[in-house]
């Protein structure tokens, strides 16, 4: 019963939805982390001049809310998802960036090159995915000859 349930979510939510769902359920968890037990890592230092973790927080938070609300629009509308997904992993890999520039945490090149490419460059490509896509038929195919 469980499956059932599950594929016809799949089915309704379709290919973006899904990859919004489980973003948006990911940015809240991280989120909730840093409210729970918030770490003390000096590379985000830019962040914490200006407040706490803990405030932080509720930018994933919010970020992964808006992101999972989104999976349940219509295809086209669902775009609000995706440009809120960016915010959150764009601003910590900015703090990471200026950690390392200052020369205030070394070790934010990594970390901040990490969130442009598993977050931000995922999110951006994600976004680009159509909903249904039918691969190319070759050429020589569509004229009936054999391939």
């Amino acid at each position: 019963m469980p499956c059932r349930a599950a594929r016809r979510l799949s089915k309704a939510l379709g290919r973006r939805g899904v990859f919004l769902l489980i973003l948006g359920t990911g940015k809240t968890c991280w989120g909730i982390s840093f409210l729970v037990d918030p770490p003390r890592d000096h590379g985000l230092k830019l962040l914490t001049d200006v407040c706490s973790l803990r405030h932080w927080s509720w930018l994933w938070i919010v970020a992964g809310v808006i992101t999972l609300g989104s999976a349940f629009l219509r295809i086209g509308r669902d775009k609000i998802g995706f440009a809120v997904a960016l915010v959150p992993p764009t601003v910590w890999a900015t703090a990471y960036t200026a950690a390392v520039v200052s020369g205030y945490y070394s070790r934010g090149a990594y970390v901040a090159l990490w969130y442009l490419t598993s977050h931000v460059g995922v999110i951006l490509w994600a976004a680009t995915v159509p909903e249904y896509s039918v691969p190319r038929v070759p050429r020589s195919a569509r004229r009936g000859k054999a391939a």
